[in-house]
């Protein structure tokens, strides 16, 4: 068994025995294997192990990689995780089954022409700034429910869920806390949170979908 392999079990089992710690059926949270930086051949064997849904940060890396993947296995699931310029709309709508970072109002402007031009509809989160980190993106959160608001009645967005991304250095849990609050009241159901170092911290907040990199695949290599 590969490390990849081998890791993802591990994971895999966190993730149910989290869930069932809060009541929850293991099946309710979706791993995301977050494969940004990682080469093809680091990739595959947790694709061969059974790992179906994937996470990107950057639409240029992705078309380098997962075009081939998807047209081997079908049924894979791409998310786009990182931030979206509006000039790479085109090639995220064509390209991801979820796009979980929409954050502003031209973006949700570029993604409702896109979508309508293309007959293609990736499943859409707003990305909350949980911790109105100055050098990251998403939304303010006072601003969510609103913008929530915007993205289906201006621009017939269908939102899905919320996103978040904690200070690193940060007690995750009230960010956690806050997003599930906000998913409240934008009306939405699924909660994108938490990463290799606290996602079974995000499963007791609620978490649908579990973003987890470094505790499959490895460290990163620094850009």
């Amino acid at each position: 068994m590969t490390d990849a392999a081998h890791n993802l079990r591990t994971v895999r089992e966190k993730i149910a025995e989290a869930a069932r710690a809060a009541s929850r059926p293991p099946e309710d949270v979706t791993l995301v294997a977050v494969s940004k930086t990682f080469p093809v051949e680091r990739i595959r064997p947790a694709i061969e192990a059974g790992q179906r849904v994937f996470g990107e940060n950057r639409v240029q890396e992705a078309l380098s990689k997962w075009p081939a993947l998807k047209e081997a296995f079908p049924d894979i699931e791409l998310h786009l995780i990182g931030p979206l310029q509006s000039n790479k709309a085109r090639e995220a709508v064509a390209l991801f089954d979820v796009i979980e970072t929409v954050d502003r109002e031209k973006i949700a402007a570029t993604l409702a022409s896109e979508t309508a031009r293309q007959g293609r509809h990736p499943r859409l989160y707003v990305q909350v700034n949980t911790g109105l980190e100055e050098q990251k993106a998403g939304i303010d959160p006072r601003e969510t429910a609103a913008f929530v608001a915007r993205c289906r009645n201006v621009h017939g967005l269908e939102i899905e869920g919320l996103m978040c991304i904690p200070p690193i250095d940060e007690n995750p849990g009230p960010h956690f806390a806050l997003l599930e609050n906000l998913a409240c009241e934008a009306g939405v159901e699924k909660l994108s949170m938490g990463m290799s170092a606290d996602y079974e911290t995000a499963i007791a907040f609620g978490a649908t979908a579990v973003r987890v990199g470094t505790a499959i695949f490895g460290s990163r290599v620094k850009r």
